[in-house]
């Protein structure tokens, strides 16, 4: 299961990378006209690579002490994916639908979101039978 929550964070990762390399391509950092919130545009991803990196020592190392810590940087990735999301939901196809992640292929959020969900799910039940384990 660890190596599956592994797998399954690199190719949200990717997925994401698309995102964003969509939202730079389209203006997105030079635009004035934006949804989303410069600082959280940068944090999601920052959070995200943090927290594989914890997820990483986990692996390495097999202290639960990581696994658990790799989860909490993920309800801080969740919680910012969750604002993007629904700011870009709210914004697409409106009268006011402008900016540059208007451009994002809606496969590529659906994608991203449902394999983060299932990242979510593989790094709790592991850092729970981690603990239990240990």
């Amino acid at each position: 299961m660890e190596f599956a929550a592994l797998a399954a964070w690199v190719l949200a990762a990717l997925a994401g990378g698309h995102l964003l390399v969509t939202w730079i391509v389209h203006g997105g950092l030079g635009t004035k006209v934006t949804r989303f919130p410069r600082l959280v545009v940068a944090g999601h991803p920052l959070a995200a690579a943090g927290g594989l990196a914890l997820w990483i020592g986990h692996l390495v190392t097999a202290e639960a002490a990581y696994a658990w810590w790799a989860f909490a940087a993920l309800i801080v990735v969740v919680l910012q994916g969750f604002l993007l999301f629904t700011r870009w939901l709210v914004g697409r196809g409106g009268k006011h639908a402008r900016g540059a992640e208007q451009a994002f292929p809606a496969t590529a959020v659906a994608v991203h979101g449902a394999v983060a969900v299932a990242t979510v799910v593989l790094v709790f039940l592991t850092a729970l039978e981690t603990t239990a384990g240990s």
